[in-house]
């Protein structure tokens, strides 16, 4: 099992936990190995290796979109309202769809959906308004969705893998990344980046992704374990990230990272201007959906 966070981060200990559980739950009859620090690779790595069963289970979130199109409309920032409303897209049958579209195109089975907090905005310059990220560098990973919102928001945005992210930032090869709490707390990028924008633009998640060459080699009752341990592991990681997130925002304040407020509604705005022609691109009826729980 691969991720492409470092050991000392939530991902870690929710792959530990379902390391755990697997082999707790068959007996010792499977045993999952876990690689942190995109040791197997980075996302799209890792979902290559998912499909031709070279990794057994990753990780993953938005890059699950350059193998089933229909997951780009979850990292458009600023397409949900709440947490709530994402929660009910990703856990009901909008989250089940993709699932199962996920596994008929590309033989990637997702086992569960993991709650991640809501992005921010770190950067090198304090970010009050719509006006402060007009050019700005920013790092995305390598996801469509994101850089055309992002360039809707006005700003510059530069696709790279999270493994080059904190080099970037100490290099001024980029100027500012957007990511979770827990995410910007466990990759350091406080010791690179000063000023924190609470943007609250997209509310993450991230899946337990597993190669369906590898669920089809297992008993029933090994999927069946699977299955199980996989439920336990998001339950452990979705109250791990609620009780984490405030107290590294605070930790990281104490490190001397200055928090700003914007005015999130102009983001929005400039945001949802990209949003329906994005969505006609890949998943009308999937974004059609998601306005209708809203």
């Amino acid at each position: 099992m691969g991720h492409i966070q470092s050991e000392n981060d939530l991902w870690q200990q929710g792959a530990l936990k379902f390391a755990e559980e697997v082999e707790k739950k068959t007996n010792g009859q499977v045993k999952v190995q876990v690689y942190p620090n995109s040791t197997l690779g980075g996302d799209r790595d890792m979902a290559e290796g998912l499909q031709v069963g070279a990794v057994d289970f990753a990780l993953i979130a938005g890059v699950l979109g350059n193998f089933e199109p229909s997951f780009q409309i979850l990292e458009l920032p600023y397409l949900f309202d709440n947490e709530e409303q994402f929660r009910k897209a990703i856990y009901g049958p909008i989250g089940q769809e993709l699932t199962d579209r996920l596994l008929k195109r590309a033989n990637i089975r997702v086992l569960a959906y993991w709650d991640r907090g809501p992005r921010q905005l770190t950067s090198n310059k304090p970010i009050n308004s719509l006006n402060d990220i007009k050019g700005l560098k920013l790092r995305v990973p390598e996801i469509p969705a994101m850089v055309e919102t992002w360039k809707a928001m006005g700003a510059n945005p530069t696709p790279m893998a999270w493994g080059e992210v904190y080099t970037g930032l100490q290099q001024n090869v980029i100027e500012a990344q957007e990511n979770p709490i827990p995410f910007i707390y466990g990759g350091r990028i406080y010791e690179v980046q000063k000023y924190l924008a609470i943007t609250n633009h997209k509310y993450e998640y991230v899946t337990i992704a597993m190669s369906n060459k590898t669920w089809e080699k297992l008993t029933p009752e090994q999927q069946k374990a699977i299955q199980e341990a996989a439920k336990v592991a998001t339950d452990y990681e979705n109250q791990l990230v609620k009780e984490q997130t405030d107290k590294q925002l605070k930790e990281m304040e104490a490190k001397g990272m200055k928090v700003t407020h914007p005015n999130i509604e102009e983001f929005a705005r400039a945001a949802r201007t990209v949003h329906k022609q994005f969505a006609d691109k890949v998943a009308p009826d999937i974004y059609q959906k998601i306005l209708e729980i809203k």
